[in-house]
């Protein structure tokens, strides 16, 4: 990937701060699935006086350091808000460059992403994406389906009202088929039509900068999903940031409507 030596030079004391490590608590109680709102890479750029693009290469960077920390951590699943239904409303050059870092990334990455055991997916309308990245995206998740240590899934063209609204489609079109009655239906035939059924809903969602909600991120799926939000750019999210997300994780009591062990007595 083309990124620009000046963006390597911003990023290497990011890099050097280690970070506090995992409580004995949060050891055992590693989520299994975060996804995590990249925000503020542009914002990232504008601080520096570097134009846009520049704040996205150096958020997909700082990707590639994640993957690691989730594999170190032990968490088997991550999904990353990378581009919405709603970004096509940005000027034509970012559109562009973000489509063109979506290539490169790959094309840099490749080999890495191999050697960590990372098996790509992608969610999202995807059909409606340029031919070149639809080719990317078919060829990355053939040559990664047999890693197992970390499932990077990148919502790319995603909107959470989208998928819903896809899965309703597909419902209507089961019941008009005759092959369910509507007052049959319930949550998981709902879910089995979502993009990646298979996949676990996230444990947690981590959100960068300073904006404190989902952004039509993964909406069906954060019913009783932990929020954790960070004042600090994705660009400068480091491992001490998700240490620290991971520990306080931790310290919860997730109770899905429930009542906790010292409410039942």
């Amino acid at each position: 990937m083309a990124l620009p030596e000046t963006i390597f030079k911003l990023l290497k004391p990011r890099r050097k701060a280690s970070g506090s490590e995992l409580t004995r608590e949060a050891m055992a109680n590693i989520p299994r699935h975060v996804a995590v709102i990249m925000d503020g890479n542009g914002r990232w750029a504008r601080k520096r006086g570097l134009p846009r693009y520049s704040g996205h290469y150096a958020g997909a960077e700082n990707l590639r350091e994640f993957c690691k920390w989730c594999i170190e951590f032990g968490i088997s699943y991550t999904t990353v808000f990378a581009f919405s239904t709603e970004n096509w409303q940005r000027p034509q050059q970012e559109v562009d460059s973000l489509m063109k870092l979506f290539l490169e990334f790959f094309a840099r990455y490749e080999e890495e992403l191999a050697a960590e055991g990372v098996r790509l997916r992608f969610c999202g309308e995807t059909g409606e994406l340029p031919q070149s990245v639809q080719d990317t995206m078919q060829r990355a998740e053939a040559s990664s389906l047999q890693r197992n240590k970390l499932q990077l899934i990148i919502a790319f063209n995603y909107g959470g009202r989208r998928e819903i609204v896809k899965a309703t489609r597909d419902l209507l079109a089961s019941c008009k088929a005759g092959e369910l009655k509507p007052e049959e239906l319930t949550e998981e035939h709902l879910s089995a039509r979502l993009y990646l059924p298979d996949v676990p809903d996230p444990d947690l969602i981590i959100r960068p900068s300073v904006e404190l909600r989902l952004s039509n991120f993964l909406l069906w799926h954060s019913a009783y999903i932990e929020l954790w939000f960070a004042k600090v750019l994705w660009p400068d999210f480091n491992r001490h940031h998700f240490t620290a997300a991971i520990n306080d994780y931790a310290s919860r009591q997730r109770r899905y409507g429930g009542l906790s062990k010292e409410e039942r007595g």
